[in-house]
């Protein structure tokens, strides 16, 4: 398996905060998306800045074309509320505890 990182820009940095019915409901749905990718064991982390401006992805995939396929079925992608940029990942050091 390979890594890779996906970056999620929102189509505004307010959107967590001021979201309508309907953005929050996909942003459940993303949110459910990668918590089942976790359990499944592919997700290692996701999480946005604190500032609103971008999200990443780490992720185990078997090639480029399923990492595509996994970023692309992303909720939040789908929907149009996040562009996503796909990259091949390296994890260089890592917290051990």
């Amino acid at each position: 398996m390979r890594t890779f990182v996906y970056l999620l820009r929102p189509n505004r940095p307010s959107v967590v905060d001021d979201a309508s019915p309907k953005e929050e409901s996909t942003l459940g749905e993303h949110f459910e998306y990668l918590q089942e990718a976790l359990s499944g064991g592919r997700l290692i982390l996701a999480g946005p800045c604190e500032d609103g401006e971008f999200g990443i992805v780490i992720f185990r995939a078997g090639t480029e074309d399923e990492a595509l396929e996994f970023m692309q079925g992303d909720p939040a992608v789908k929907a149009g509320l996040m562009t996503a940029e796909l990259h091949p990942f390296r994890i260089s050091l890592e917290e051990r505890g």
